[in-house]
């Protein structure tokens, strides 16, 4: 029996919940395959504290479950964040952003003990690049960090009629080969202008789980 897209993000949110532990306050991605885990959560809300969300999106949806949404600065260190990815190779390396979430999520990651990020097969890749890379952009500085791109090899674009829940723009970077995302990632929060990048390498995933018509598989770096 083959399973629909949604039905591999619906399992893999499913088994998400076991990394959730009780009483807590746990971090929440963004995008579909998170959306299936705040649903998830929905369902267990009574054994935890609440939640810090990495978008105003998600915020909604947590709230329309009846779970407290927390502020990052009031919760602290988390013990767990939850959320999916764009790519992911198996070093735990990602793209993430395609929905314009990323600095938010890149936050909330970084306070975060543990990282379990939730995606179907078709997302995990032996070299990051296929998809366009994100970046968050302060809108002044959108054609000079452009033309820093275009000289590492990218092409930029400019995401249209789109602004960040913080105010900013997003270029999505067609036609790089990531070969050394950790370094990647680092040259490019360097140039003036950038707030941040989809690439989560510095901060990897701790544990994938990967949606497949056998199953829900387990990978960790």
């Amino acid at each position: 029996m083959t399973m629909t897209q949604d039905e591999l993000k619906k399992a893999v949110a499913q088994a998400a919940i076991a990394h959730v532990p009780a009483d807590c306050i746990v971090g929440v991605g963004t995008g579909s395959t998170a959306n299936f885990f705040i649903d998830e959560l929905g369902k267990i809300k009574h054994r935890i504290r609440g939640a810090v969300a990495s978008s105003e999106a998600s915020a909604k949806r947590l709230q329309g479950h009846g779970i407290e949404v927390v502020s990052l600065n009031d919760a602290g260190s988390l013990p767990v964040y939850v959320d999916g990815a764009d790519e992911i190779t198996r070093h735990m390396h990602m793209i993430k952003g395609g929905g314009g979430a990323l600095t938010r999520e890149k936050i909330v990651a970084a306070a975060s003990r543990k990282f379990v990020c939730v995606c179907d097969a078709s997302k995990l890749v032996d070299v990051l690049g296929k998809f366009p890379l994100p970046i968050e952009v302060i809108p002044m500085a959108r054609s000079y960090v452009a033309r820093q791109v275009v000289v590492l090899g990218g092409q930029p674009k400019l995401r249209e009629g789109f602004t960040t829940d913080n105010g900013n723009i997003i270029l999505d970077v067609h036609g790089l080969n990531i070969l050394n995302p950790v370094e990647l990632e680092t040259t490019l929060n360097n140039i003036a202008g950038v707030v941040t990048n989809g690439l989560f390498a510095r901060r990897p995933a701790d544990v994938l789980l990967l949606g497949t018509p056998g199953g829900v598989q387990t990978l960790t770096a």
